[in-house]
């Protein structure tokens, strides 16, 4: 695969991230954004002022997206966060780990000394596996803190590695 990682620019790559995470954010099933906020919500969400987005490209072809920001100010800023979300034609191909390394190697060209999953939903088992073995800990479980569109109230995972 030739995957190409570019930074997307505010702005000009809205509608292009937005088409990547649209699905997922519609689904209901993996974010917190609201699935009926549209472009604007969905946006506010994935690509806050405080993030940079990447976004994953074969043969000009969207494959998925990643933000990278802090995440926390001030004395929590050496910690990260980032998310992810790849289309369904991204699926099998290794997609979501390139970005997953691709991250890490940001964050840690930041210099980061950790990265930190907020709100990992429990169900999203092959994103869980593929952190596991990257060295992420789960840190953290919150009861039924996520509404399943699904599933119902299920739980979300604090997930965290050191750089």
């Amino acid at each position: 695969m030739s995957l190409t990682l570019r930074e997307a620019a505010r702005g000009a790559d809205d509608a292009l991230v937005w088409e990547i995470i649209r699905p997922t954010v519609e689904s209901g099933a993996y974010f917190c954004a609201d699935p009926d906020g549209g472009i604007a919500g969905g946006l506010a969400y994935f690509w806050p002022e405080t993030a940079r987005v990447w976004i994953a490209e074969e043969a000009g072809e969207p494959l998925g997206c990643f933000y990278l920001r802090p995440n926390q100010p001030g004395n929590g800023s050496h910690v990260c966060n980032a998310g992810y979300c790849t289309t369904g034609a991204a699926r099998g191909r290794g997609v979501a780990r390139r970005m997953l390394d691709a991250s890490l190697d940001e964050a840690r060209r930041q210099g980061f000394a950790a990265m930190q999953y907020n709100f990992v939903v429990a169900t999203n088992t092959r994103a869980i596996e593929i952190w596991q073995r990257a060295g992420f800990q789960t840190v953290g479980r919150l009861p039924g803190a996520f509404r399943h569109p699904d599933k119902g109230r299920v739980d979300a995972l604090v997930m965290f590695k050191e750089l």
